[in-house]
C-alpha cells in the first residue's frame, strides 16, 4: 500500500468521500457533521492524501489544513475492507509530517464520540483531549484533540 498526496477532484477520491460522507450523516444530525467538500479540499492550505493498492485502488484518505496557529486533520477515512491493517495510522503519520515541514507545531482534530476506533488511533498517537477551537462550538456530539508535534 502506498500513501501520497492528490488533488481530492477524482473519480476514486469522489467515491471515497461519498462513503465517508454517508457513514457520518449515518451516525450524526447534518448540523454536527463538519465536513469539508471537494471545492474546499482543493484549497491551497489543504493537503489531502490518498493511501492506495498496489494495484492503485483508493483504500482511505485524509487531510490536513493548515494554518497560522495549526494544522487541523480532516476527512480521514479507510474503507472497511482496508481496516485493521495499520493504513489509518501510516496515513495520520504521512498528514502530521507534512503539517511539520509547513511549521505546523500543533495538530488538532475534531471528531464524533461514537467513533471508537478513531478516538483510541488518535489517542495512541499523542493526541489529546482540548475544548473547542477556531470556529468550533462546544457540541456533546464532538470531541476535540490536539497533539504537539
Amino acid at each position: 500500500m502506498q500513501i501520497a498526496f492528490e488533488q481530492p477532484d477524482q473519480p476514486d477520491v469522489h467515491a471515497l468521500i461519498g462513503e465517508l460522507d454517508a457513514y457520518l450523516y449515518s451516525l450524526y444530525p447534518a448540523d454536527s457533521v463538519y465536513a469539508l467538500d471537494i471545492a474546499a479540499l482543493l484549497r491551497p492550505e489543504v493537503h489531502f492524501a490518498v493511501a492506495r493498492d498496489g494495484a492503485g485502488a483508493a483504500l482511505g484518505c485524509g487531510a490536513v489544513v493548515i494554518t497560522t496557529e495549526y494544522g487541523e486533520i480532516k476527512r480521514v477515512y479507510i474503507r472497511p475492507q482496508a481496516r485493521g491493517q495499520g493504513l489509518a495510522r501510516r496515513l495520520m503519520e504521512a498528514l502530521e509530517a507534512v503539517a511539520i515541514q509547513n511549521g505546523c507545531r500543533t495538530l488538532m482534530l475534531e471528531t464524533g464520540p461514537t467513533q471508537p476506533e478513531a478516538l483510541a488511533l488518535y489517542e495512541r498517537m499523542g493526541f489529546r483531549y482540548c475544548g473547542p477551537f477556531g470556529d468550533y462550538q462546544e457540541n456533546p456530539l464532538s470531541a476535540f484533540m490536539q497533539k504537539s508535534t
